[in-house]
């Protein structure tokens, strides 16, 4: 176990000297095939009896180091990479789970994952089951496989007890997996609650600059193993080398980025809280949040993102969003560039209107990814955009 604090694993994490050419900097190492000498130890490669490489969407030295560095993060065991966070998610659901198994969600979860859920696992037998904190124990019974939450919840920044989903799952032999991207491992390291599999879209903070897409899960390894062998194996969407190069180079300034996100996000949340035009601001450090006492417990401080819902539904939505000049209107979220969307026409928009109503996504909700600007410009550009003469473009 590595006893070093996180600022300080998170720059050495999983790295070191290159073994073959002593490099400091880790090797993108470009190839798709590899070499395996003899017949009979490209039999033992394939089978899984022996460590090695023999093809990169299998596995690859850039991206088992990448695996390594977010798997020391979170106090895991291994780790394993993926071309998204929607391939890790995917993975992992068809090789644990068969028809006949039961999937129970804590909500709301990002739009990606319920429409998994929902419009593919349910197509090939799996019951999917949503469930609120108070009824968790008495929704889970022998067919639940698996228990999913996130934390904080996107878009609406809910906390959920860790520790809690974590005994319930295992009181029906089940796993429980939680997306820990929003918190990233610097503020939340959901193994330590007693999860066992945590997802991240690596696209987000661990990239941390918007040029990389990718995802990796932590976890067992030998679950992970099995994951490997089948969910990578199989439906083939792997971590190209490039990508988990950039992930490692992201991830040495992980600290210093999110101290920053954290501490704008504070900023702009009461800014926003104090303007007439904002109905409510959803961020877990206001010490009147409803469970502000568990994410002070479970989170090393709030995060990075900011939830707004505003009076006037879509429309003012609409008309906010189209004059913000600091804030992109893009999905994804943790670049050190400040990111807006609206969630029930982007990132949730597939999910059933009453779902998404009944978790909260309506029609006057806006997600801020807080970047690492000025964060007095930020405040302006946020206030201006709520100003009800301002003019687009202004």
């Amino acid at each position: 176990m590595n006893t070093r604090r996180i600022g300080t694993r998170a720059v050495h994490a999983g790295a070191g000297l290159d073994p073959a050419s002593g490099a400091h900097s880790t090797p993108i190492v470009q190839t798709s095939t590899f070499g395996y000498g003899t017949f009979a130890r490209g039999e033992r490669l394939f089978a899984g009896e022996e460590e090695g490489y023999v093809y990169s969407r299998v596995g690859n030295p850039t991206v088992a180091t990448f695996e390594r560095a977010v798997a020391d993060l979170e106090g895991a065991e291994a780790g394993l990479g993926f071309s998204s966070g929607m391939a890790a998610i995917s993975a992992l659901c068809m090789t644990v789970l068969q028809p006949g198994d039961q999937v129970a969600y804590l909500g709301p979860l990002y739009g990606g994952s319920e429409g998994l859920f929902y419009h593919v696992l349910q197509r090939f037998g799996v019951e999917i089951r949503s469930l609120d904190d108070g009824d968790l124990s008495a929704g889970l019974d022998p067919a639940t496989r698996l228990v999913y939450l996130e934390t904080p919840t996107n878009p609406t920044l809910e906390l959920h007890d860790l520790r809690a989903a974590a005994d319930a799952a295992h009181s029906v032999l089940a796993l429980c997996v939680v997306d820990n991207t929003f918190s990233t491992p610097l503020l939340t390291r959901p193994i330590e609650h007693g999860v066992d599999v945590v997802v991240h879209s690596a696209t987000k903070y661990l990239g941390g600059h918007g040029d990389a897409l990718g995802g990796v899960l932590t976890g067992p390894a030998e679950l992970l193993g099995q994951v490997r062998m089948e969910g990578l194996r199989h439906f083939g969407a792997a971590l190209g080398p490039l990508e988990a190069f950039l992930f490692l180079r992201g991830i040495k300034t992980l600290l210093l980025r999110i101290e920053r996100h954290c501490a704008n996000a504070r900023l702009v949340a009461h800014a926003l809280r104090e303007h007439p035009a904002v109905a409510r601001v959803y961020w877990p450090g206001f010490e009147d949040h409803p469970r502000h006492e568990l994410a002070r417990r479970q989170m090393a401080d709030f995060g990075g993102m900011v939830t707004l819902e505003l009076h006037g539904g879509r429309n003012a939505a609409e008309r906010f969003l189209d004059r913000l000049e600091l804030f992109t209107q893009a999905v994804s979220l943790g670049d050190v560039e400040s990111l807006a969307t609206h969630p029930a026409t982007t990132t949730h928009q597939l999910l059933d209107p009453e779902l998404r109503h009944s978790e909260g996504v309506t029609d006057g909700l806006v997600r801020l990814s807080v970047g690492i600007e000025d964060p007095e410009d930020l405040i302006d550009d946020l206030a201006a955009a709520l100003e009800p003469q301002a003019a687009p473009g202004r």
